[in-house]
């Protein structure tokens, strides 16, 4: 017997090994021989202070008896023998790829690696690790390959919860806290990015946050979505978790919510801007100064649930609305203090791109540097209207004719503006325009 044959014959009978090398660290547990099977799919977010267990089963089952993933920046073979053997959840193997440095996500074994989970889970640390270390690289890719070709479910805790939106939080100069964010809303710590990275199902355009009830994060979640909504254009929401609950998301967009309640108070939240409003933006935003995004103490929806430990109430991502379990909240923040109020059913019927679309209307070009021409293709329309992105009205006109109408945009500032159109039938459509 050779030597690499030796080294496989140990390998086969060993339950557990270490590699080392210079730019990460690999623990392995359990089947060396790829289970080649697919996943049924679906997303774990947990915030931070501990795993909740019963959250953590549902992740293994929906491997299918495949291989399990742990990827970190730090610490070391914490959670192997956790997912092998402690939660009763048969798996095919368990490893932990710590990234000592960012040239580790070139490494032909890690990309391997990625290519045949069926489940991948990314632990605490610094999610500035994660960002600097994967996004535009073969893990990236790797990553949602998985999600998107073998069903692979992926979840994440604390820093690990933090990158999954498709808006994060980047932490690259390190955290900021409610009351440093609604003080200044551009504080040099608030480091947000759109910039393409996980591609997640239900996970577009939302923003996570963790450890909501240690610290305080909600003041400082609304202002990321504030600055998500002035800076980047995106109406985005939020789904935050106190620091021992946990979201477990099923491919048809249910999720369902975990924790220790009512042993404990273990809350999750689904956070949105108020879907009745025309023009739903902070009042007051820039560098230097509190912000103020009230909209008469209804700014924002939240919807707070409670974690259970079998995970009976839900949320429906589809639509933002359907829930059980909770509650809804009214949000605001008043010259950067923040406010909680109870609220009620948001009831939206929210107004959006698609359906300015079914109305046959068209807008071109957009984004626009001088005149923009809305085609109503016969629609007849009474009134439309042009806000900035703070909700002040910079145009407004009472039409007259259903032909196509020339806006001037000329003397407009470079930003986000949102046209309003009333038809003659009292239809409200709204559309985003792109002045550069």
């Amino acid at each position: 017997m050779n030597l690499n044959q030796l080294l496989i014959a140990l390998l086969l009978c060993c339950s557990g090994w270490m590699t080392a090398q210079t730019n990460y660290t690999s623990y392995f547990t359990g089947n060396p021989t790829d289970a080649e099977v697919i996943g049924d799919g679906g997303t774990v977010l947990m915030g931070g202070a501990g795993e909740n267990d019963p959250a953590m089963i549902w992740f293994l089952e929906r491997a299918n008896g495949g291989d399990v993933l742990v990827l970190r920046a730090s610490g070391a073979d914490g959670y192997n023998d956790y997912f092998y053997s402690e939660l009763g959840v048969t798996v095919n193997s368990v490893e932990t790829i710590v990234f000592n440095d960012w040239t580790a996500a070139s490494e032909p074994y890690v990309l391997d690696k990625i290519n045949r989970a069926e489940a991948i889970w990314f632990a605490g640390g610094n999610q500035w690790d994660y960002v600097s270390f994967w996004r535009g690289t073969g893990v990236a890719t790797g990553i949602n390959n998985a999600i998107s070709e073998r069903g692979a479910v992926v979840g994440g805790i604390s820093a690990g919860m933090a990158i999954l939106g498709s808006i994060y939080f980047t932490a690259e100069n390190g955290t900021v806290t409610s009351e440093e964010a609604t003080a200044n809303p551009y504080h040099p710590n608030i480091t947000l990015s759109g910039a393409p990275f996980l591609d997640i199902d239900y996970l577009s355009g939302v923003i996570t946050d963790t450890h909501y009830d240690d610290p305080d994060r909600r003041a400082r979640h609304s202002v990321f979505l504030a600055r998500a909504m002035v800076d980047m254009g995106v109406n985005a929401r939020g789904i935050a978790c106190d620091e021992f609950t946990a979201v477990c998301i099923a491919p048809d967009g249910i999720a369902r919510i975990f924790g220790e309640y009512p042993s404990f108070d273990d809350n999750v939240y689904f956070i949105h801007s108020n879907c009745n409003l025309d023009v739903p933006g902070p009042e007051i935003i820039g560098a230097g100064n509190p912000i103020t995004w009230s909209r008469g103490g209804e700014a924002l929806y939240a919807y707070r649930v409670k974690g259970t430990e079998t995970g009976e109430h839900t949320f429906d991502l589809n639509d933002w609305q359907t829930a059980s379990g909770g509650e809804w909240l009214n949000w605001s923040i008043e010259e950067g203090v923040f406010n909680e109020a109870s609220g009620s059913d948001p009831a939206c019927n929210p107004l959006s791109v698609d359906e300015f679309a079914q109305a046959n209307i068209s807008l071109y070009p957009n984004p626009v540097q001088d005149q923009v021409q809305l085609n109503t293709n016969g629609l007849e329309i009474q009134n439309l209207a042009i806000y900035n992105q703070l909700g002040q009205q910079v145009m407004q006109e009472t039409v007259t004719t259903a032909v196509n109408l020339q806006i001037d945009a000329a003397n407009w500032s470079a930003g986000i503006f949102y046209l309003r159109v009333v038809t003659a039938g009292g239809e409200v459509l709204i559309k985003k325009i792109i002045k550069k």
